[in-house]
């Protein structure tokens, strides 16, 4: 493990007593490690140790820490326009991200929507279904389908299409809004789409499409709710179900998007289009929140058409100029970079370096797609006790439920990754499975 001097105090003490971290408790707190500088694909801490970061803080750090060319795009940025309302105004990085998007998604997508975090994109996206079937004159299409085991974030509409069983449901009771969940796809990547899921997917549209505004999903890996990969056919299918009941489909890239699984976009392995996609994290390469959700020339003129006229949404920051310009900057980054090598080559070494983990007795499965390796363990495992299990190893790796995983830079080194699975092995292979969880994750 690596020591690197800092001068940079961390008051642990006020932090305990007055700041709240995602998913934990004020009474019960988990461990917290200080950190005073990131560099690269490495975390260094006020004690001098230096972690190299395995989860590209929750997925968004596409491009390493301290990129100069993002640095750059926002410290020239930051002299000019740092934030101006995006009511009556415009301005040229929102035009100059928004370009991007346009040139990088699916041709349908032509409007885009900025916001300023995964979860109100997925709100946004939400919105823009019930409104559009407003100006479609069937206003009776108020639900929304999707899937068990998704996630799409922590606000109330974004809970409402989270995980019925392991999400925050029933702890805010009628409160969140009651939609339709259908069986979570068990055609794997690799295989080809089973009966099972056909029927699942056929009898909930022929049961529900007149009150169905939309599906949203996540396409090829639903993440925090369960980090399994699905078959490609599904989406397939999803998209032809979603044209001949007349029901819009929403795709959440928000995890997926910008390369993770080794696609630009996760739906591009089953060459299919959405109406409404939401994108997020990796969109600034993690240097500052900002999300995006585009929709169709058909979304946007029914939502047009609808007795509001205009779409009813607007946030106090949206479009923000400083992260616009490092949003265009990371995209540029992956526009004219080798990122489909460097996840391609974080694949091959993935599924090499932790195939060995099924034999392991405590993991109930090993999986890998593109940048992205999970063990799945057979039971839940404690995050506190791991955590300091791997920091103690050199690297950064948060667990959650029953799931070990990576999702590094696609800059990491290929020793660096090496230290990462080494350390996903050792660790597996040294736990006591809990029978409780004593903490999630949030990916808003």
């Amino acid at each position: 493990m690596a020591l690197s001097d800092t001068n940079t105090t961390i008051d642990y003490a006020f932090d305990a007593q007055h700041i709240w971290h995602p998913y934990t408790s004020m009474t019960q707190a988990l461990p917290v490690y200080g950190v005073v500088s990131a560099q690269g694909c490495e975390l260094t801490l006020d004690s001098g140790e230096v972690l190299i970061d395995g989860t590209s803080s929750w997925w968004s750090c596409v491009h390493g820490y301290s990129h100069p060319t993002i640095l750059a795009a926002m410290q020239q940025q930051l002299l000019s326009l740092s934030h101006v309302m995006f009511g009556g105004i415009t301005h040229q990085p929102a035009i100059e991200v928004s370009k991007r998007l346009v040139q990088m998604t699916s041709a349908n997508l032509t409007k885009v929507f900025l916001a300023d975090s995964g979860s109100i994109a997925v709100e946004v996206a939400l919105k823009m279904a019930l409104q559009y079937w407003q100006g479609r004159n069937k206003p009776h299409k108020q639900r929304i389908m999707t899937v068990k085991s998704g996630y799409h974030g922590d606000t109330f509409a974004a809970m409402s299409v989270c995980d019925p069983d392991g999400g925050m449901h029933t702890m805010f009771g009628n409160n969140v809004t009651k939609q339709v969940f259908i069986p979570a796809p068990t055609s794997k990547f690799e295989e080809p789409l089973n009966q099972t899921d056909i029927d699942a997917l056929e009898n909930a549209f022929n049961q529900h499409h007149q009150d169905i505004a939309a599906v949203i999903i996540e396409p090829i890996m639903q993440g925090a709710g369960a980090m399994r990969f699905y078959s490609p056919a599904y989406l397939t299918k999803l998209r032809a179900l979603c044209d001949e009941y007349q029901v819009l489909l929403i795709l959440d890239e928000i995890a997926t998007g910008f390369g993770r699984t080794g696609t630009c976009f996760a739906y591009e392995h089953a060459n299919i289009e959405a109406d409404i996609l939401c994108v997020g994290k990796a969109l600034t390469g993690g240097y500052i929140s900002l999300a995006a959700t585009l929709c169709s020339d058909e979304v946007a003129n029914g939502i047009s058409d609808s007795p509001a006229g205009v779409f009813m949404h607007g946030p106090t920051f949206m479009g923000n100029p400083l992260a616009c310009a490092a949003a265009t900057a990371s995209l540029d980054l992956l526009l004219k970079g080798n990122w489909q090598q460097q996840v391609s080559t974080i694949e091959a070494q993935l599924k090499q370096e932790l195939a060995s983990a099924i034999d392991l007795a405590q993991v109930n499965d090993v999986r890998v797609l593109g940048a992205v390796g999970v063990l799945e363990m057979h039971s839940p495992v404690n995050t506190a006790d791991l955590q300091k299990a791997f920091v103690d190893l050199g690297v950064w790796v948060r667990p959650f439920s029953r799931y070990i995983y990576i999702m590094p830079p696609y800059t990491i080194s290929s020793a660096q990754l090496s230290q990462l699975t080494s350390a996903m092995l050792a660790v597996a292979g040294s736990i006591v499975p809990s029978k409780s969880n004593h903490t999630l994750i949030s990916h808003g």
